[in-house]
């Protein structure tokens, strides 16, 4: 199964502090209890991903709600695999993760988008005045 990297754990949490802050200061709303517990628990074992099996209930519902506020896909409708490439230029996806996009699961799909925005070599990372200088 798909892991949850921590960074997702993170921007979920900084989603939902900024959705219920804290009305005293103190107090924490519900979702960010949950997935602060996983977040603990992941630095206090020096983890980087968490299982998605492995989540409570209530912080798999708040990191879903996060997940449902991002990007669907990494699809820039410039699909360089439909002309045989293995790994499409446009987006940074294997062929495979772009024929079996829609059933992967949010922990997969976010394993994806981790992988290609830190590659940083597909098109949609770069401006197309950039690509236009490689060219020369």
């Amino acid at each position: 199964m798909a892991g949850i990297h921590i960074t997702d754990i993170e921007a979920a949490i900084n989603y939902w502090r900024d959705k219920s802050p804290s009305f005293d200061g103190i107090t924490l709303a519900r979702p960010l209890i949950a997935l602060a517990e996983v977040y603990a628990l992941m630095v206090f074992y020096h983890e980087t991903e968490a299982d998605e099996n492995s989540f409570p209930d209530a912080a798999m519902q708040a990191w879903q709600r996060w997940y449902d506020s991002t990007a669907d896909t990494p699809c820039i409708a410039i699909c360089s695999t439909s002309q045989g490439d293995e790994v499409c230029k446009g987006c940074g996806r294997s062929f495979e993760e772009v024929q079996f996009w829609l059933e992967m699961t949010p922990a997969a799909k976010r394993q994806t988008w981790r992988r290609i925005t830190l590659d940083a070599s597909a098109w949609r990372f770069g401006r197309y005045s950039d690509r236009a200088l490689e060219k020369r």
